[in-house]
């Protein structure tokens, strides 16, 4: 059987829809239509099922999907192997992560594998948690970073290993102008009255403040609601809202804008996840070791 249709088979099983498996793998959806009939044509039997919009797994189907994990994974651990007894570094690492540790964290990093292993192209792209374990999943990457806010206990496969890299603080960030200013910390009661601008990207933040919020006795008075720090931060700046966002964000591009210690803290845990047949990769060990290396922005 061929691989590539085993993997399209495995993908649609994780994303229900043409559409969604095609924008993965790059492909059109009729590419996928495609493979997924040959397949069939191949095993002599139907492997899905049209349900409205997507799909779902016959029997069969989902049959294929277990054993076709199963060669997949043998054939990234085969190439683990054959990488592990080269003594360069090199190939092609795809990484993904969040924006505000990818903002934080990666130019560096990547900057120094490539002074330290020439050979070596890291391939970056940005993506929510869940989305990046998704990539995961279905070898569209080869190390997500998540945090345990978006991936709770549980919600990984069992053979995506995970390491801890950092805790992140999060801040409360207001105008140069803003009354409260100056102040090295601030109690979240305090801004009951204030105007809010978040950063809508992640649902789980999004919920997270929310949440947060109520529990203190109020309702957050959200007057912008975006999909990227640029337009949070020029609200914050203009005086227009505040936002309680990652200390990591605190690191950089912060001018005209006051950081203040969020009291109580809240606090999320950031880690490195990759699939465990390719911990031995040489490229994978590469860039493993300077995540380790402390701290990871400088």
């Amino acid at each position: 059987m061929d691989i590539g249709r085993l993997r399209a088979l495995r993908e649609l099983s994780i994303r229900k829809t043409m559409a969604a498996v095609a924008e993965a793998l790059h492909v059109s959806p009729s590419a996928v239509s495609q493979q997924i009939a040959l397949l069939e044509e191949e095993v002599g039997i139907r492997l899905v099922e049209r349900r409205g919009r997507g799909v779902v797994m016959t029997p069969a189907g989902q049959q294929l999907v277990l054993r076709a994990e199963k060669i997949l994974i043998e054939i990234e651990s085969a190439k683990a192997d054959i990488a592990e007894l080269k003594s360069v570094v090199s190939g092609e690492l795809r990484v993904a992560a969040f924006p505000s540790v990818a903002a934080a964290v990666i130019p560096k990093v990547v900057y120094d594998l490539a002074e330290r292993h020439p050979h070596l192209t890291v391939q970056f792209e940005e993506m929510e948690p869940a989305e990046s374990v998704a990539a995961l999943r279905s070898w569209q990457t080869d190390v997500a970073i998540i945090d345990d806010l978006n991936m709770p206990t549980g919600a990984l496969d069992p053979n995506i290993e995970t390491i801890f890299l950092m805790e992140d603080v999060f801040n409360v960030m207001v105008s140069k102008d803003h009354r409260l200013s100056e102040r090295p910390t601030v109690g979240l009661h305090e801004l009951r009255e204030e105007r809010w601008a978040i950063d809508t990207a992640s649902d789980t933040y999004t919920r997270m403040l929310v949440e947060a919020c109520q529990e203190d006795g109020f309702k957050p008075n959200i007057v912008a609601r975006c999909k990227g720090f640029e337009v949070t931060i020029a609200l914050i700046r203009q005086n227009y809202g505040i936002s309680i966002l990652p200390g990591l964000r605190a690191s950089y591009d912060l001018e005209d804008v006051w950081v203040c210690r969020l009291v109580p803290e809240i606090r999320r845990k950031i880690f490195l996840a990759f699939r465990k047949e390719e911990k031995r990769s040489p490229a994978l060990q590469a860039f493993l070791d300077r995540m380790a290396e402390k701290p990871p922005l400088s």
